[in-house]
């Protein structure tokens, strides 16, 4: 009877215990995942094994909450990387990811991009912690820069938690950072809000789905996922948790959008082992060099089972693949058999066709081990003609021009390099997608994770599905979606943006720092150094023009000596007319010298007068 009354007791709205106490209904259904905040419907509590036994209790139905949900992604969205979306509901904020992206072309000299989270520290007093999908950089990478503006709890997976702490280590943030391991099934509360995880696939291990329980209804947000019933490591995906959550009725649904343009399924993690196996038997005399996400522990997992059967010794290059690696095994997420892995240095005391090495590099990153190998630069591995190198990815978007250079300089080597069928996605195809709706059934669509284009596709599929278009909200990054059972609307925007982090420098180099090092590296810069008597700006040295980036000078000397003559003129009109000011004179210099070299050279590099006072 009290077991029963505590259940009538709790509903929406209701009381909520602390986060981790469990009451002794929970302890006996812990394992299923069910969030004992919420009430079961009658007919759900039928067809669930965990109601068998049980005293049938009509819910309560909640009272209409009086406030909306605000689901407000910060980053994420039009683009690759950079996941961070605030769910708020009244005094509460709860922060789903926190990723980075990576440079594009023109931002030169950019390390990493971290999302602007102003909207965050201005509503500090409502954030109650960090809920991580899954430990790629897209979703954890930024986490170090933003817990130094802001220390709030962090939740996740073991293994997630596990590369989080690693990060956080480089920046002696673990001893003030609070971390919460989640299992999944596990139900956490967080203000108004309790989290579900849910078990999923994806290129990575521990990666969770989440049920975003708040007064307005429930989110699903799937995280990157896919649907792969024979995963290398764990269980498969908890399709039957995302229908049992379907039943309750569904308030949206954001789903991963990266591969909703691909049709059909994407493959098992598993069909890549059997193309190593094939790989390692055809090219048994051969050296393999083997590139892929440092992040995918099932295709490391692989990769050393197959170098096992061969009789082949391991080594690992790469501070990323080295430091997940040990990170993965420590967890208990890869099993290494005794004596396969070797150290990098102890390569070139076996024969070629007893060494696999697994690098990074397989997006052509100029300083990762594999494009320092192709160029001839890497201190312990040179390519020699009789290695075979594996490609086990696809180019991520934007990144094609930099695998093609690295692949032709590794082919110019001699070596044989693979770069088809030795790779599988980590996200779902559109009916993978079709799938998680047809259990789901939210009433709201909002694709999430990719470009534009992404977005478009999931629409498409979702609309397919007999959703009403007015129903799929396509957002962009700073919008504020209010949304609870009665309708939805974006109101409003909020503060977002790209944050540059150029060496240990946050947020320093701006929009203005990066059209000046464009301008430098398009056109070069010519300096002009002037020495002038303090009283009477009688001209004492100069002018001296120094060029760099622009011209040869020793080559130039006939242009550089009429440049030279324009600034005299220039500096000479400026003594005639008595203009002291020094701003005026260097304006005056710069427009002269800018319109000369334009003429005789149709290039404008950046013009940077001197004056030194005597």
């Amino acid at each position: 009877m009290n077991n029963e009354n505590s259940r009538k007791k709790r509903r929406f709205g209701g009381p909520k215990r602390p986060a981790g106490a469990r009451t002794s209904s929970e302890t006996e259904n812990k394992n299923k995942g069910i969030p004992q905040t919420f009430n079961r419907k009658r007919n759900d509590r039928k067809s669930s094994p965990i109601g068998k036994g049980l005293n049938r209790v009509t819910p309560r139905r909640p009272k209409k909450p009086a406030s909306k949900l605000k689901i407000i992604p910060l980053g994420g969205l039009e683009q690759i990387g950079m996941n961070i979306t605030a769910f708020e509901y009244e005094d509460s904020i709860v922060v789903v990811d926190c990723g980075l992206s990576f440079p594009e072309d023109d931002m030169l000299g950019i390390d990493l991009v971290i999302p602007d989270v102003t909207y965050l520290k201005d509503h500090i007093d409502k954030v109650k912690g960090f809920v991580i999908t899954h430990g790629h950089e897209d979703h954890i990478g930024a986490l170090p820069y933003i817990l130094k503006q802001m220390n709030v709890p962090i939740y996740s997976t073991k293994l997630t938690l596990g590369l989080i702490t690693n990060k956080l280590k480089e920046h002696n943030l673990v001893e003030v950072t609070k971390m919460k391991e989640v299992r999944h099934g596990q139900v956490i509360n967080l203000g108004q809000f309790s989290i579900e995880f849910i078990k999923t696939n994806h290129s990575i291990q521990d990666a969770s789905a989440l049920a975003i329980y708040s007064p307005a209804g429930i989110v699903v947000h799937t995280g990157d996922f896919k649907v792969d019933y024979t995963p290398v490591f764990g269980d498969a995906i908890d399709l039957q948790r995302f229908a049992e959550i379907g039943k309750k009725g569904v308030l949206a649904l954001m789903c991963d959008s990266t591969n909703a343009e691909r049709p059909g399924f994407t493959m098992s993690e598993r069909t890549v082992g059997k193309v190593f196996d094939n790989l390692f038997s055809e090219y048994k005399g051969n050296r393999i060099i083997i590139a892929t996400f440092a992040s995918n522990v099932d295709r490391v997992q692989q990769i050393i089972n197959t170098a096992y059967r061969y009789g082949r010794k391991v080594a690992v290059e790469g501070r990323s693949m080295v430091n997940i690696i040990s990170t993965a095994s420590e967890l208990g997420y890869l099993q290494i058999p005794d004596n396969t892995l070797i150290d990098i240095d102890a390569i070139r005391n076996y024969p070629d066709e007893q060494v696999v090495l697994i690098t990074t590099g397989s997006q052509g990153e100029s300083m990762a081990a594999l494009s320092r190998m192709a160029a001839s630069i890497h201190k312990k591995v040179q390519i020699k003609p009789n290695d075979t190198i594996i490609f086990s990815s696809h180019p991520i978007p934007g990144n094609e021009k930099a695998v093609s250079k690295v692949i032709n300089e590794l082919s110019m080597k001699g070596a044989k390099v693979i770069f088809q069928d030795a790779h599988v996605s980590g996200h779902a195809c559109q009916e993978e997608i079709k799938l998680i709706y047809s259990l789901v059934k939210p009433k709201y669509s909002i694709p999430v994770h990719g470009e534009y284009r992404h977005l478009i596709a999931q629409k498409r599929v979702v609309m397919d599905l007999g959703m009403d278009k007015d129903n799929v909200f396509i957002l962009k990054s700073g919008n504020v979606l209010e949304l609870d059972m009665d309708g939805a609307e974006v109101t409003g925007n909020v503060q977002t943006g790209a944050i540059l982090v150029d060496g240990l420098g946050v947020g320093d180099v701006g929009n203005i720092v990066l059209r000046d090092r464009q301008h430098l590296a398009e056109d070069g810069i010519m300096i002009v150094v002037m020495t002038l008597e303090r009283h009477s700006n009688v001209v004492l040295a100069g002018p001296d023009i120094v060029s760099r980036g622009f011209v040869y000078v020793r080559e130039s000397e006939d242009l550089m000596g009429e440049a030279r003559e324009v600034v005299e003129d220039a500096l000479q009109a400026c003594l005639d007319r008595n203009i002291t000011d020094w701003s005026r004179i260097k304006n005056m210099v710069k427009d002269s010298l800018g319109e000369f070299i334009w003429k005789r050279t149709k290039r404008n590099p950046m013009i940077l007068p001197i004056i030194m006072e005597a």
